[in-house]
């Protein structure tokens, strides 16, 4: 069973790095790239071969020395102290582990194509799963051992420091299989769901797009879909459509293994519902899971469907293509925003709500922890990495310049301040459950938006930013509730049979078309874009966690507005607990309640509220 808190048990770290220019980087200015020393010095240095080496010989040392005395000496009048020594040992080794697994899932991110970078992500994942297939044994004897013995060895102050992750492992019990079982499970994942992972990775990096009679990798052309020209978001559309088409056997088979390498892990563990493994995963439960998503699937209509009404108003239509839902407005501002000028606005933003935040942000900038330009082979999109606690975090962007990316870059280095505050809690209490995850980030975000309405005079420009932040939170919220949908429905008919690429593309239109209303219209092409998440690949069911972190910031960000007082260290000591308290347990200090059914309407109601403004403006 894995636990949400081990680097050991998930080895396969995101991934990163690598040179190259491209023409949008340099109209936004010279675009940082992330110094990966502080990890290791390159794919080839000894520190790697050597910390392997460690990392094995660590691991069958722990296995010699605790195997099989688990419930005997715990049980002992030393059990708490005994104890403790060796979750020590256990976590130092899942710190060396964390280190060498995210160097190798960096790198890779930043060249998924290069083929002695991809042979170093492979080798090093193998045999960070072969090393820790003798740590296994640990958390399912710890979690056999009875409930008093550990009570009891809790009392000892070393062992009780570690109570919070004990509590949560002990979660787990119910899904726990035999010891050969869970072992089997364990090392075939590199031949099973990893590889399936690392397949859509090569492919979707390796794919090209020919828009304009240039060919280009999938970041460029989705971010033509931002583009001012009409025809050039046309174009790109098109694009996608067409390369999608091409791929699609391959996309459907890679879902449909995936799907079916769950459903079995699944069916053996005991899971019921086909997401109950991310909701034990997040330490969330279902019934408020599914609370958000009928909130917001109820409030489609008062949020996107009546926004892109307004939009298509705004571009003298009654309908707007799907090409153009996030067009860029007619009375927006023009323009690249330059890097430094997002960094200041972000770090600006920051300072006015907590120095000791800006601090903490600032040093991705001056220590290099960024990855900015796009790149020919590098990973889309965005993330910010925590690596291990004896490291740092590092933030992965595609910067092209749009306002847009201000709130990415905002976003991430709210999670890299998370996981910098967060680290102090060690490697195995450190990671914070999806659920409070995406909070940082959101707020980052939503700091960032406030202060640039605060400067805004021109009452187009405010209208321009309100419908901006708008669309960011209709894609957070709404958006990532259809994805949701979606997996959902392709996990339950996955149980029954594999569905073709055709089938795929109908559940997607059917999601897509009840979440964006009848202000957009789907044309052919669009029902192959379900094959470019990755989130569906790498993360089943991680999307509602947007969703969950934008209502609950809505909702924290109006206390924060209504009784500042005291707000950001409070703020700030809820993510340095990291994964130590329950989320119910951090929010309690802020006065709200996730399991309240009003709660979810509270956080809606913000979205709702921007677009009555944006109605008044015409």
């Amino acid at each position: 069973m894995t636990s949400r808190s081990s680097a050991l048990r998930k080895s396969s770290a995101r991934r990163k790095s690598a040179p190259a220019k491209s023409k949008a980087a340099t109209k936004a200015g010279k675009l940082p790239e992330w110094n990966l020393a502080d990890l290791y010095s390159g794919i080839d240095a000894p520190e790697v071969t050597r910390d392997l080496a460690k990392m094995d010989a660590d691991c069958v040392a722990f296995e010699t020395d605790y195997k099989g005395k688990l419930a005997e000496f715990t049980a002992r009048d030393d059990g708490g102290s005994w104890l403790a020594g060796a979750v020590k040992r256990y976590e130092a080794i899942d710190d060396l582990a964390g280190r060498l697994g995210s160097y190798a899932g960096l790198v890779h991110a930043g060249d998924s194509v290069d083929p002695a970078i991809s042979k170093f992500y492979g080798d090093v994942s193998e045999r960070l799963t072969a090393a820790s297939t003798h740590l296994l044994f640990f958390g399912l004897e710890l979690n056999r051992v009875d409930d008093d013995v550990i009570e009891r060895a809790m009392q000892t102050p070393e062992l009780g420091h570690y109570r919070p992750w004990i509590e949560d492992l002990r979660k787990d019990k119910p899904y726990q299989l035999e010891d050969r079982v869970e072992q089997l499970f364990h090392e075939k994942a590199q031949s099973g769901y990893a590889a399936w992972n690392r397949l859509f990775d090569q492919t979707i990096s390796a794919l090209r797009f020919k828009v304009g009679g240039k060919e280009l990798a999938i970041e460029p052309t989705l971010n033509f879909m931002q583009d001012r020209a009409g025809e050039k978001r046309k174009a790109a559309a098109n694009a996608l459509a067409k390369t999608f088409k091409e791929n699609e056997r391959t996309f459907a088979l890679i879902t449909n293994t995936l799907a079916k390498d769950k459903e079995i892990s699944d069916r053996w563990r005991g899971f019921k519902d086909v997401a109950d493994s991310r909701h034990l995963n997040n330490r969330v439960e279902r019934e408020v899971v599914d609370a958000l998503v009928a909130s917001v699937r109820a409030a489609y209509p008062k949020l996107s469907h009546r926004y892109y009404r307004l939009k298509a108003g705004w571009f003298k239509r009654k309908k707007l293509p799907h090409w153009d839902r996030n067009a860029p407005l007619p009375f927006a501002a023009t323009g690249t925003i330059d890097w430094p000028e997002a960094q200041k606005m972000v770090l600006t933003a920051y300072r006015g709500f907590s120095p000791r935040m800006a601090d903490i942000a600032e040093r991705f900038f001056t220590d290099r922890w960024i990855d900015a330009p796009v790149r020919p082979g590098k990973a889309p999109g965005a993330f910010s990495h925590p690596t291990t606690p004896s490291a740092h975090p590092y933030v992965l962007m595609n910067y092209q310049g749009k306002p847009r990316d201000v709130m990415t870059l905002a976003h991430e280095l709210g999670h890299g301040v998370h996981q910098v505050l967060a680290a102090r809690n060690g490697a195995l209490m450190a990671p914070t459950p999806l659920t409070l995850a995406e909070t940082a980030s959101v707020f980052g975000e939503m700091l960032t938006f406030k202060k640039l309405l605060s400067q805004t005079k021109s009452p187009k420009q405010r209208q321009a930013l309100l419908a901006g932040k708008v669309e960011d939170m209709i894609n957070t919220v709404v958006r990532q509730i259809a994805f949701y949908t979606f997996e959902r429905a392709v996990h339950t008919e996955r149980k029954n049979g594999e569905l073709t690429a055709q089938r795929l593309g109908e559940i997607w239109l059917s999601v897509q078309g009840e979440s964006l209303g009848p202000a957009i219209e789907i044309k052919a092409g669009y029902e192959n874009f379900w094959m470019y998440i990755p989130h569906f690949i790498h993360s089943p069911f991680y999307v509602y966690a947007y969703a969950f972190g934008d209502c609950l910031v809505n909702s924290l960000y109006a206390v924060y507005e209504h009784a500042s007082e005291g707000f950001a260290e409070r703020y700030l000591d809820m993510l340095a607990a990291g994964g130590t308290k329950h989320y119910s347990e951090l929010l309690r200090p802020f006065g709200l309640d996730a399991k309240d059914p009003r709660f979810w309407d509270g956080g809606l109601s913000v979205i709702a509220g921007m677009i009555d403004e944006l109605e008044t403006m015409g």
